[in-house]
């Protein structure tokens, strides 16, 4: 028989698996989590700590305890007896003492010896010497000052010498000067508060290897140094944002947390039985409001198991969960990944993993579909640990379970996961202060106007509350539950629908419930400001031509790569050559790989992730080119492995100098073949955009993978040679050397340039 788990003799015992975890670390005894098996005597532990017989042990060990004390304090008693005895010897012996540190406070040494006053602090002098010297005259002993002073010096009386300390000190005092300081400082400015000339600033600038004009900005660190070499304290000038003002984001005081449910969030590939999961989770038909059966936005639901409740996020895919956690929105506790028993691990399945362990979110894998012929879990469970995702049958973390969502089997079972799961995270918030959360999707309703389904993460939610949402701002008119019912309040976990915002918010926004609307209203137009400004300015990204200055100025310590690839082998086989490029200074990290065309998805994880996409053979499609462009987002792409290897070392180096750059001019889309003896296979062609030009280099490819790469032996539009054809025209392209074109087939046309 299998051993039994600590969820399962918390379950028996009706306790919380935290309790057990907690009371068996008390005993040295390893244990990690809930998912733990138990041995024998761990499991007599347990039941000995729960029963009658652990309050009697109790018990003896609180006497055995009182026992020590009394024994401690009595030994306390003796020593401090023994201390005032040795105190006493020494208040009636006037003798300096050669100890200077006792079991009580600190004693020092006041024999005739050398000492600089000017380093002195006035207000300490009187306790370098102890209580029982004072009382009994030793005040008289005379304090030197250096070493071989003239008869004059040494005749002053101690109270000419303090008087001396005390005015130097408060002299000190006026010199010393305060200044504060915000992140950055510009040097004239520095010099100012600093009343110092600014040729001065200016030369302890380049002692630290800094070379800065008048004008020129430095940061909070260096311009503290520069102070603090001219003896001027320096204090951090705190900037408080009328955002800081409106949203009260102070931690909440641990006493007023309450629990709270878990949301969970159900990603996988396509058709493998997410909504089909969910539709037999809430057992209502929705799949059948789906125009074909695809889930076509996000939806939000609550559900009730053994008295708790569960909120679920069903996402069309895990782009949205992806734009969410780049809008820096942590929304999820937990991900459900959905596998079908029949299928297994499929392209869609992998970016699931790899983007919930991004946002690190527990994963509990529903083995979907068990119902089917030729279901096979124990392969998917195989697969799953190529993916770092090891069952805990298997001596993993990760809680496997086999469902069938049509048969409606195995539902409880995960619902049981979940709130284990759940339970030893100790989700909690607090209910009672104004709501803040996550815009989980808005749309423009003809009828009523802006709706926003969000969700509360901590407060509670009224009708009249105002609203801000990323640039939209309002006061809450209604607000509906996720089975269409009005509801007057909403607190933490439970997802509503609501009207009432002046505009659509984007998903991902985070909003808060405030108090002032007009102050409200000032901070949505300060962000719409802001964004205009962003727009104007180009927005840093990591590119492998900057990457050594990044390196060098700290801003890089871990390089995100994302690598597609033509075939899985050479995925593995770049990753495994970049991840060894990795040294003291910058980590290389594949945060995802696959087969196939670089897509949207693919920019969005390098844009949440700051990542660099490697391309191996492969070409982005339409809609990542232009998504990459407008996040910019860097897309290298490579047919030889040593070239990506190459230019990544050369980058991490600072060696990285390109002399030419690709410039893609145009696309043209195989619409029709013709075959001329004598010539070879001639392409008739739409240009869908840019232009096809004579001299320029084409490659030629299909569904997403390069098949050719060449020159253009012939272009013609109708029966005459022409130098270009322009987007929007038709033409007849040939290849030089290549023959294997198909309809669909999109030829890219490029040409290398210069890069002074």
């Amino acid at each position: 028989m299998s051993k039994p788990r600590v969820y399962q003799i918390a379950k028996d015992l009706n306790v919380s698996s935290k309790d057990i975890v907690e009371k068996l670390h008390d005993f040295d005894v390893d244990i990690k989590n809930h998912m733990s098996t138990l041995e024998d005597r761990d499991i007599d532990l347990i039941l000995e700590i729960f029963t009658q017989q652990y309050d009697e042990n109790h018990k003896q060990n609180s006497h055995k305890k009182q026992e020590k004390d009394v024994q401690k304090h009595n030994e306390h008693n003796h020593l401090q007896d023994r201390k005032t005895g040795y105190d006493n010897k020494r208040a009636n012996d006037i003798r300096p003492m050669n100890d200077k540190k006792t079991s009580k406070g600190k004693y020092y040494d006041t024999r005739p010896n050398v000492v600089d006053l000017d380093k002195l602090d006035n207000d300490k002098i009187e306790d370098l010497v102890p209580n029982q010297i004072k009382d009994h005259g030793a005040m008289r002993q005379k304090i030197k000052k250096g070493g071989g002073k003239s008869k004059k010096d040494k005749d002053k009386t101690f109270d000419e010498k303090l008087n001396k300390i005390q005015s130097k000190e408060k002299k000190a005092k006026k010199e010393s000067l305060e200044i504060i300081i915000g992140d950055n400082i510009t040097v004239g400015e520095l010099a100012k508060k600093l009343k110092k000339p600014t040729a001065e600033v200016i030369k302890k600038l380049i002692t630290l290897g800094i070379m800065a004009t008048v004008n020129q900005e430095i940061d909070f660190d260096t311009a503290s140094l520069i102070a603090e070499d001219f003896g001027a304290k320096v204090e951090k000038e705190i900037v408080v944002t009328e955002e800081d003002r409106l949203f009260n984001d102070v931690e909440d005081d641990p006493s007023q947390l309450k629990p709270r449910s878990p949301i969970v969030v159900v990603m996988g590939h396509v058709d493998h039985g997410k909504t089909s999961l969910l539709d037999a989770i809430r057992e209502s038909n929705v799949t059948a409001t789906e125009a074909g059966g695809i889930t076509q936005h996000i939806g939000a639901s609550r559900v009730k198991i053994h008295g708790q409740e569960i909120t679920f996020l069903d996402t069309p895919g895990h782009e949205a969960f992806t734009t969410m956690r780049a809008r820096g929105a942590q929304v999820t506790d937990i991900a459900i990944l959905v596998v079908a028993a029949d299928d297994g691990i499929m392209p869609q399945t992998i970016e699931a993993i790899n983007h919930a362990k991004a946002a690190n979110v527990n994963i509990i894998v529903a083995i979907n579909k068990m119902d089917k012929e030729g279901a096979n879990p124990d392969r998917v469970k195989q697969e799953l640990t190529e993916y770092g995702l090891v069952p805990e049958e298997w001596g993993g973390d990760t809680i496997c379970v086999p469902v069938s969502a049509l048969k409606r089997e195995g539902i409880d079972h995960l619902l049981e996961m979940i709130l284990l799961v759940a339970e030893m995270q100790e989700l909690k918030a607090n209910p009672d202060r104004l709501a803040k959360g996550t815009v989980i999707e808005a749309r423009l309703d003809k009828g009523r106007g802006p709706v926003a389904t969000v969700l509360v993460q901590n407060g509670t939610l009224k009708i009249g509350d105002i609203l801000v949402a990323g640039t939209a701002v309002g006061r809450v008119r209604a607000m509906m539950d996720d089975k269409g019912q009005r509801v007057k309040k909403a607190g933490p976990s439970i997802p509503v629908e609501i009207l009432g915002l002046s505009e659509v918010p984007d998903a991902g926004d985070i909003f808060y419930a405030v108090e002032d609307e007009k102050k409200a209203r000032e901070v949505v137009e300060k962000r719409k400001e802001k964004i205009k400004e962003e727009q104007f300015k180009a927005q840093h990204k990591v590119s492998l031509d900057d990457l050594f200055d990044q390196i060098k100025e700290g801003q890089v310590k871990e390089l995100n790569i994302i690598i597609k690839a033509d075939v899985q082998g050479s995925v593995e086989a770049v990753k495994q050559s970049l991840e060894k490029l990795s040294n003291d200074e910058v980590r290389v990290k594949t945060i995802h790989g696959g087969v196939g065309a670089i897509t949207e998805s693919d920019v969005m994880l390098a844009a949440a992730s700051n990542a660099i996409i490697i391309g191996f053979n492969v070409r982005p499609d339409s809609g990542a080119r232009s998504s990459a462009e407008q996040q910019e987002v860097e897309i290298r792409l490579y047919r030889i492995i040593y070239d990506a290897i190459e230019d990544m070392e050369a980058a991490m180096k600072g060696m990285l100098d390109p002399k030419y750059k690709e410039l893609v001019i145009g696309h043209a889309e195989v619409r029709a073949i013709f075959k001329v003896s004598g010539v070879g296979t001639i392409a008739g062609c739409y240009v869908t955009d840019g232009k096809i030009s004579r001299n320029a280099e084409v490659r030629v490819v299909r569904d997403g993978i390069v098949i050719h790469e060449g020159k253009l032996a012939s272009l013609k539009r109708f029966k005459d040679d022409t130098k270009e054809v322009a987007s929007g025209y038709e033409c007849g392209i040939g290849i030089e050397r290549f023959n294997n074109i198909k309809d669909g087939d999109v030829i890219e046309c490029f040409i290398m340039e210069e890069v002074r």
